[in-house]
């Protein structure tokens, strides 16, 4: 399988949408400062996640979220609440 995630910083609330083919090894490197360098020296929360059974599906909804400001904003707005939620 492979998941396209979104995480968020509990503090600066700054997102990051992300790729991975295992979800659990890439956000615990996020969280200890070996993910992507725009998620170093964060506290990243996961708060939302698609699963795939096609690599080419993932990269190509990924590669969308981060293009498309349309297709972002839409799924920004369906998370809303998961996004400000502190728990």
């Amino acid at each position: 399988m492979y998941y396209v995630y979104v995480l968020v910083d509990k503090i600066s609330r700054k997102k990051y949408i992300g790729y991975t083919s295992d979800l659990k090894r890439r956000l615990n490197e996020h969280l200890t400062s070996k993910g992507a360098k725009f998620t170093r020296n964060g506290d990243w929360r996961l708060v939302y996640y698609e699963a795939y059974s096609s690599k080419k599906d993932a990269m190509t909804r990924e590669n969308k979220l981060k293009k498309d400001g349309r297709t972002k904003y839409h799924l920004i707005r369906r998370i809303e609440d998961s996004l400000t939620d502190q728990n």
